[in-house]
């Protein structure tokens, strides 16, 4: 085993990012870091040998993670565990400091009471409101939520709520616990 993958679903890009700059830090850091998207996962498989940190990325969508990463962690429990191992998530309501952390998110909190895994890093990050790339009901779900929790809701609205040094220093917190396991 020499190396990190992440595996993740990203349905408008925002996570597929986040995976990336995670993937960029650790490299730079001096691990070596792959990501794969869960249908190539699911579809092509994965060679297990290859690596000693799995972490698994997601977004917060209708107050719950995608069926195909449950199912992946549910399939691969046992080598998750094997390994060092991590679990992200991304939700616009993180951008509120009380709900950013596993603690305060009830979305994370709901996760873990769902499944057995315990991942051994855990991170809520802030997600980004894209109300031009999205689809009409998408947009009205995610306005109605805004008007909930006094965001913005203005249909020309685009902002990036994720604080990219969080992602950065979540990617550096592996690094060392995969350096630590060597």
């Amino acid at each position: 085993m020499s190396g990190t993958l992440i595996v993740y679903f990203s349905r408008g890009g925002h996570t597929a990012r986040v995976s990336r700059r995670i993937m960029e830090t650790m490299t730079e850091a001096g691990s070596p870091c792959q990501m794969m998207d869960i249908v190539e996962a699911q579809q092509e498989g994965i060679d297990w040998d290859q690596f000693d940190t799995v972490v698994i990325g997601c977004p917060v969508l209708y107050g719950d993670f995608d069926k195909r990463i449950k199912a992946f962690i549910s399939d691969n429990q046992a080598q998750l565990e094997a390994r060092n191992n991590g679990f992200f998530c991304l939700s616009v309501v993180a951008r509120n400091p009380a709900k950013a952390t596993v603690e305060g998110n009830r979305y994370m909190q709901k996760f873990m009471a769902e499944q057995p895994w315990r991942p051994q890093h855990m991170k809520v990050f802030a997600g980004k409101v894209d109300y031009p790339a999205w689809g009409f009901f998408d947009s009205l779900s995610i306005k109605l939520i805004m008007m909930m929790t006094k965001g913005p809701t203005a249909a020309d609205t685009v902002i990036d709520y994720t604080d990219w040094d969080q992602v950065e220093a979540f990617a550096l917190q592996l690094h060392e616990a995969r350096s630590d396991d060597q």
